[in-house]
């Protein structure tokens, strides 16, 4: 389930306000990007009860925060502030909690104004790429540039761009 929130090809937008443990930790690190409210707090407790993360947290953790922080994270079990979840590079930003779906909204309207398949290509080759060498990675982007350079959106966002207008995508 949580591969396919990773891999829905369209941008999935974590809200955390309150408690985001275990396998709630493990859905928002699915997610496409994370905003945490204020007095968020996230962790991985599996280890306090005998088990340990079963979701990703052991795999999508360390390629976030990297693997010193997750080893101390998960073994540990503690819970950690939004701030220093963001300091981590856990969350990318901590707002207020009155703010958390606003800027939310804020982001995912700036994400929809672009041209939808560059979008969805772009998500495909940092998610596949990731894992790759940088040469396989570099093929990779390549190949997905080529594919967006071919596109009625290409077209339509360079068009306007020289015309100092406003792109209209149609996601062809």
């Amino acid at each position: 389930m949580l591969d396919l929130i990773e891999n829905l090809g369209k941008p999935v937008i974590a809200c955390i306000n309150g408690f985001a443990l275990g396998g709630g930790c493990e859905i928002a690190m699915a997610c496409t990007m994370r905003l945490a409210s204020a007095n968020a707090k996230l962790g991985q407790p599996e280890v306090k009860l005998g088990i340990i993360p079963g979701y990703g947290g052991t795999q999508r953790l360390p390629r976030l925060v990297g693997k010193g922080i997750a080893m101390q994270l998960v073994l540990a079990g503690d819970m950690i502030a939004a701030e220093e979840a963001h300091r981590i590079g856990l969350v990318n930003e901590v707002v207020a909690p009155a703010e958390l779906i606003p800027r939310a909204e804020a982001i995912a309207q700036k994400i929809i104004a672009n041209a939808p398949l560059a979008v969805q290509y772009a998500m495909e080759a940092v998610n596949r790429g990731f894992d790759l060498s940088l040469a396989d990675g570099l093929f990779l982007e390549a190949t997905l540039f080529g594919v967006c350079c071919a596109t009625e959106d290409k077209k339509e966002g360079t068009t306007a761009f020289l015309e100092k207008r406003v792109a209209q995508f149609k996601g062809k």
